[in-house]
């Protein structure tokens, strides 16, 4: 029997400032494949045909109190123009064995909502940034490497697009 590696504690940085302290929380972003269904003449049922990444990837966070650096960028024409690096320690307690992810995202903020503002009640601020670039680091090995723009997308190491750049000639 196995416990599960559990969420122990997390700390996120935006454009490398640290928001320890004040971040509450990450949604990561969902990676979903675009599958079409084809089935062609002489095939007994239909297979999914994968299209490449499935609609926008987004990081939602929520942080207890006012960024004012969350504002320097916002509206900005580039699709990279803030840099967001969660940092995570997964903990399994029946080994005592610690896992460190890291996921490092660029994009840009397209929505802050600063919630509700109540003197002397709690601060909550929600930021919704849309991704460009996503990658998923586990303990020191990358697993996932998503960069649109440059059409990159790495598996376990393995770039499964180099040979489309290559026939594009990119």
């Amino acid at each position: 029997m196995a416990l599960p590696k559990k969420l122990k504690g997390l700390n996120l940085f935006g454009n490398g400032d640290s928001y320890q302290g004040v971040i509450q929380s990450v949604t990561l972003p969902t990676l979903t494949r675009k599958i079409e269904e084809w089935r062609g003449g002489g095939m007994d049922g239909p297979v999914g045909i994968d299209m490449g990444q499935d609609g926008l990837m987004t990081c939602q966070w929520t942080v207890g109190g006012l960024i004012e650096s969350i504002f320097d960028n916002y509206g900005s024409s580039r699709i990279d123009a803030d840099l967001l690096r969660m940092t995570g320690s997964y903990e399994r307690d029946d080994v005592d064995e610690v896992v460190a992810v890291e996921v490092v995202m660029r994009g840009r903020h397209t929505e802050i909502d600063l919630g509700d503002a109540q003197s002397g009640e709690n601060t909550e601020h929600q930021i919704t940034t849309t991704l460009s670039y996503y990658k998923l680091v586990i303990d020191g090995a990358t697993k996932i490497e998503i960069d649109l723009p440059n059409n990159v997308f790495k598996v376990n190491g393995t770039d499964r697009h180099a040979a489309r750049r290559r026939a594009l000639g990119i």
